[in-house]
């Protein structure tokens, strides 16, 4: 499938089913702790400058957001988990929504699982990861923020997500940089091969 990622425009925010486009497209969703660089990604990805908004203050998406790219594809950002500030009550809010939407959409392909790659992971990215593999949800791992770690330091690294998400080898695993745009080229043949 030729993608035209100029071609892209965010289309609706839901907050839950109702909300939801109601067509055939296939959708990727995209999940990760708040301040994992999720936007940035969704920016590169797209080769745009402020598509999704990235934010100084993490938290701050708060809905399912829908990326409509060339007619073709979806991208879903899902707000982002961990975040300390929100109260207990609005994360149980959030994690329903994300959890209706990862459980119930048709449309859903995969989802790329956002980790930081300088970090092990969270407890909530290996809920996340396991959560995903319990439903039998393909899931892209993308370690975002390759270019803050040295080049030999990479494996490192990878090998400690792994090890810590207990990470299924049949599963994508790309290192990303938003700033370098390395990995990109990998996610998006990961993404289209799940389409």
């Amino acid at each position: 499938m030729e993608i035209n990622t100029h071609n892209a425009e965010i289309l609706l925010s839901a907050a839950n089913k109702s909300h939801y486009p109601q067509d055939e497209l296939p959708e990727i969703a995209l999940a990760g702790r708040s301040n994992v660089g999720k936007s940035s990604f969704i920016n590169t990805m797209l080769n745009r400058k402020n598509l999704a908004r990235t934010s100084g203050k993490p938290g701050k998406t708060q809905l399912l957001n829908f990326f409509n790219i060339d007619d073709k594809m979806r991208f879903v950002d899902v707000p982002g988990y961990g975040y300390a500030r929100v109260s207990k009550k609005e994360r149980e809010k959030w994690g329903s929504m994300i959890e209706e939407y990862l459980t119930t959409r048709e449309n859903l392909r995969a989802v790329v699982s956002l980790v930081d790659l300088r970090h092990d992971p969270s407890a909530d990215d290996v809920q996340m990861y396991e959560f995903l593999k319990y439903y039998e949800i393909p899931v892209i791992i993308v370690a975002t923020k390759a270019d803050k770690i040295p080049r030999g330091k990479w494996n490192k690294h990878e090998s400690a997500i792994k090890k810590k998400l207990n990470f299924d080898p049949s599963d994508d695993f790309i290192l990303f940089s938003s700033v370098s745009k390395a990995g990109m080229d990998e996610a998006w043949d990961a993404i289209l091969e799940k389409l």
